[in-house]
């Protein structure tokens, strides 16, 4: 085991610990082991336990963004005061007198990455896993903390038609509706990056004010815009099933959730 596989063979116990978990209850319920409906079940569930985790970490988040946003005049007369200056010493003086205004309102221009840091391991922990059923089920093994017999009903498990181990790349690994996987995987990539774009468009209309188009965390908020659903479109050729409904239900719920929490938070003045 290298060392980058032993730094995420914890995380993809845990996520597939808690999917099992989830998935036994289900069972308990009378709902079929080897339904797709169960397993997508688990996974939804697992995005609300991890996404529940994370909520005193998204609060942070908005209490960072409204002190962001009470930065922003001071932003603007910083702006304004070095517009025009393009030489390396003005530049460099603005940026540290913007770290300054950071450090003045205990913010900084990447607090909105936080939560999306943070669920990174458990979404490639997720992705190992899952892109390894048809690896372990051909050799009769476990993978995590699923057993053999487990890794054999979600091998077989589908969802619309679409096998949750299917992708639109690697096709279906077992008996399944090729069609069924491309229209899925389609409506979800583009579910879960539309989803993406909305909440960082509201983001954006609520903490940053049109004038402060300088400086680090605009960048950062313009990167996470357009950057993210363009790479999430493009990797989501490759994410089985199963990953796609973990990250469109993350999504959903970070769009829900910036809506709700954050519903009546005004506009930042131009």
């Amino acid at each position: 085991m290298d060392f980058g596989a032993a730094l995420l063979f914890p995380f993809q116990w845990l996520v597939s610990a808690i999917m099992v978990g989830l998935h036994d209850a289900l069972s308990t319920i009378g709902l079929p082991p080897a339904g797709g409906r169960t397993w997508t079940l688990s996974i939804i569930g697992l995005v609300l336990v991890i996404r529940a985790a994370l909520i005193p970490v998204s609060l942070q988040q908005i209490k960072a963004q409204r002190r962001m946003r009470q930065l922003q005049p001071d932003l603007k007369k910083l702006q304004e005061e070095y517009n025009g200056k393009t030489d390396p010493l003005s530049r460099q003086a603005m940026a540290q007198e913007q770290m300054a205004l950071y450090r003045k309102h205990g913010t900084n221009p990447f607090s909105a990455c936080l939560p999306l840091l943070i669920q990174v391991p458990f979404f490639f922990a997720l992705f190992t896993v899952l892109s390894g059923i048809g690896t372990a089920a051909a050799k009769g093994q476990g993978i995590g903390a699923m057993s053999a017999e487990q890794v054999a009903q979600f091998q077989v498990s589908s969802i619309f038609g679409a096998p949750l181990s299917a992708s639109l790349l690697h096709g279906t690994p077992v008996s399944g509706n090729v069609v069924a996987v491309w229209l899925l995987s389609i409506v979800m990539i583009f579910t879960m990056t539309s989803a993406q774009f909305i909440t960082q468009k509201h983001i954006m209309a609520r903490n940053v004010a049109e004038e402060a188009t300088a400086g680090p965390f605009m960048w950062q908020q313009k990167t996470l815009l357009y950057a993210l659903p363009i790479v999430f479109g493009a990797g989501g050729i490759i994410f089985p099933i199963g990953v796609l409904i973990y990250w469109t239900t993350t999504n959903l719920w970070t769009m829900v959730q910036e809506f709700v929490l954050n519903p009546r938070l005004p506009r930042v003045a131009g």
